[in-house]
This record gives structure tokens, sequence and C-alpha cells, in this order.
């Protein structure tokens, strides 16, 4: 009876990856992603960016950590879907975030490779997600 319930807390242990940021996290990091490229774009073509991409169904496929600037943070790697205001389409894409914690653990920074100034290591490029609010408690139910 013991090794069966082990075997299946084994496995389902196996199905979490120990670190990954939740999951608004993960939906913040694409989002912006998305928003300072599409800015990028937008700038090259003398265009006005659109709005905010709505960002949905993450499958994160691969995490590893790595090392940005002097700390630490995680290279993630998968698959999401997203679509741009007013567009019905709805895209599948692959995506790779490198994500770095906050140094009390309370936040997140987008990392962006930004090339190497002494040609020996890798610069970065930082940008703060949102803190994640625990969502309020619902109002106590009156009988």
């Amino acid at each position: 009876m013991l090794a069966p319930l082990l075997a299946l807390v084994l496995l389902l242990g196996g199905c979490t990856r120990v670190g990954q940021p939740p999951r608004g996290v993960l939906l913040d990091a694409l989002s912006l992603q998305i928003q300072l490229t599409q800015g990028a774009i937008a700038r090259a073509l003398d265009l006005e960016a659109g709005g905010l991409p709505e960002v949905s169904r993450v499958r994160v496929e691969q995490q590893e950590a790595v090392a940005i600037g002097e700390g630490r943070g995680l290279h993630l790697s998968g698959r999401f879907d997203w679509r741009l205001p007013g567009d019905a389409i709805r895209v599948d894409s692959p995506f790779e975030l490198y994500l770095q914690r906050g140094a009390r653990g309370e936040s997140w920074r987008l990392a962006r490779p930004s090339g190497s100034s002494d040609g020996n290591s890798q610069d970065w490029i930082t940008d703060p997600l949102p803190l994640l609010r625990p969502r309020p408690l619902a109002p106590p139910r009156r009988a």
C-alpha cells in the first residue's frame, strides 16, 4: 500500500519544476517581451505601436539556471498562445525567456542579452515585472 503511494508522490513531484516562476510572472514577462519587440519594430518603421497583447496557455518545456550579470537567473523556453488587441487570430509561438528574481525574492525582472562590452562576458538589460499581489479573500458568506 505504501509503495504505490510513494510512487505516485514521486511521479507528481517530477511534474512541477523547482524554482519555476508563478504563471502570472510568465504571462507578464511574455507580454512585456512582445511589447518591447513591437515597440522596437514600430520605432524602426516610424509607426505607432499597438495595444497590449493577450498572452495565454504557457507551456514551459525547458528550464535551466544561468548567470545574469553578477546574479543568478533562469532561462526558460517553451510555447505560448497570444494575440494582439482587435485580432481574432490566436498564435501559438515558441518562446525563450531570461528571468531574474529580485534580491528579496518578492519580485522578478525580464532580462535580455545585450551583447558584450568587454568581449568576454554577456551584458544584460533588465526590466521589472509587476509585483504579484495576493488574491483578495472572498467576503464571508452569510447564512
